[in-house]
């Protein structure tokens, strides 16, 4: 054993008297040669235009599609508006054809030679209002134009009243039905036979047995 750690002991002297003493300066000889034969390649940062030119790249994209979007939107808005309003026309063309007939049919009567016209004065219940009768004597076919008469009140209704005067007698023809919706206000009641006078009253909704001469509009005689 003691020899063993003799021998270790001789080739550690061994070493440190045959290694070369290093000074600093010649460590820096040493380094600068290693340097000037391997040259040493710098490490540089890569450019970030790149990285920017695609995120701008992708920004237009983004806001491209945006506008694309917010395009067919107002389009599709505009699709919808004509689309409304091209049914709101055609609706009123229907009207106007509508309103047409009805005028061409007030039109035929009024220019019937058959048609007797009779003035409906207003009474004292209502001394403003008027109506007239057209009176086909032959077939005995009534119309009203009740366009001088007030709207009735809510739960009214105007009744058409043929007469005969000697002695009187009163003969419903009909009710004045959908007053307010009816834009011309010519109304076709039911015939009237041998009719010498017409009135018109205000019932109640359905209408009277009697006319209620307190509520005697309108009056004429043929």
């Amino acid at each position: 054993m003691e020899e063993i750690l003799a021998i270790e002991s001789a080739v550690i002297n061994l070493s440190q008297s045959v290694a070369p003493h290093l000074s600093a300066t010649n460590y820096e000889k040493i380094r600068t040669k290693l340097l000037e034969k391997n040259k040493v390649i710098p490490i540089t940062r890569k450019s970030s235009f790149s990285s920017y030119i695609g995120w701008v790249a992708a920004a237009i994209l983004i806001v491209g599609f945006g506008f694309q979007f917010f395009k067919l939107n107002e389009s599709n808005t505009k699709i919808d508006l004509l689309t409304s309003e091209k049914s709101v026309m055609q609706e009123s063309i229907v009207d106007l054809e509508f309103d047409k007939q009805e005028a061409e049919k007030v039109l035929a009567i009024v220019r019937d030679n058959n048609n007797i016209q009779v003035a409906l004065d207003g009474q004292e219940v209502a001394p403003n209002a008027f109506a007239k009768a057209f009176y086909n004597k032959e077939t005995n076919e009534v119309y009203i134009d009740a366009s001088g008469l007030p709207n009735p009140p809510e739960g009214k209704v105007y009744q058409v009243w043929g007469l005969k005067l000697n002695p009187l007698t009163p003969q419903s023809i009909g009710l004045l039905d959908n007053f307010t919706a009816n834009n011309t206000k010519v109304f076709k009641v039911e015939k009237a036979d041998g009719a010498e006078a017409f009135g018109i009253t205000l019932e109640p909704a359905g209408g009277s047995a009697a006319p209620t001469l307190e509520q005697l509009y309108t009056l004429g005689k043929v």
